[in-house]
């Protein structure tokens, strides 16, 4: 697996660097009300791409959260794209001022990633799902169980990174990618999961259980 950097995401400099310069450069010469613009801008975008420590819960059964935001929605349903069985699918949708980086639920190897250019919805709509680019991560458990990581882009978001690699052995918390302003990240589990999270809470990536796999 490719390594991401900390404690900002490598994929943010560009971005921090480019304000930063652009702010500098209109202190010096002086247009201040742009140099404060400039500066709010650069400290915007480097919140955005944090990239902090968390400490995952020690349970080898615990379905460890992806991303951090709020939960759209729990439900059972069929998966006709990624698994081709019944599921429980989880959406979590993060706003702009979550953090974005994003980790490996459950440990395993994954099987396949599998990227799909699309539309720019408003990640928190239904249709988000169906028709916003998106990229999937399937992964299968130690015991053979499997299931579904995926990013999807929303209103605002425009590049998708993931660094998961087929054949990469991954552990639960690990920082696997990111999504740049504003998303979504929905779950596919086993439908022997026992879940622990409700439509509406507050989740954070890499600490929150959303539930339990029993191996």
């Amino acid at each position: 697996m490719k390594k991401p950097g900390l404690p900002i995401a490598r994929e943010g400099y560009p971005f921090i660097l480019f304000s930063a310069f652009a702010t500098f450069i209109c202190s010096l010469l002086q247009w201040e009300i742009a140099a404060s613009t400039g500066l709010l801008i650069t400290a915007f975008v480097t919140a955005f791409f944090r990239d902090p420590s968390r400490v995952t819960p020690e349970d080898e059964s615990a379905i460890i959260c992806p991303a951090d935001g709020k939960v759209l929605f729990v439900e059972e349903t069929f998966d006709d794209r990624f698994l081709k069985q019944q599921v429980i699918k989880i959406s979590i949708f993060m706003n702009v001022f979550n953090v974005h980086v994003n980790r490996i639920p459950f440990s395993g190897a994954v099987e396949e990633t599998l990227f799909k250019p699309g539309k720019f919805y408003s990640a928190d709509k239904d249709k988000a799902t169906l028709h916003n680019e998106y990229c999937a991560v399937t992964i299968s458990t130690p015991t053979g169980r499997k299931y579904t990581v995926v990013q999807i882009a929303g209103l605002i978001a425009r590049r998708i990174v993931c660094w998961a690699e087929k054949g990469d052995m991954v552990q639960s918390g690990q920082r696997y990618g990111l999504i740049r302003f504003g998303s979504r990240v929905d779950l596919y589990l086993p439908v022997e999961t026992t879940v622990s999270v409700k439509k509406g809470e507050k989740v954070k990536a890499g600490e929150t259980i959303l539930g339990n796999l029993r191996q």
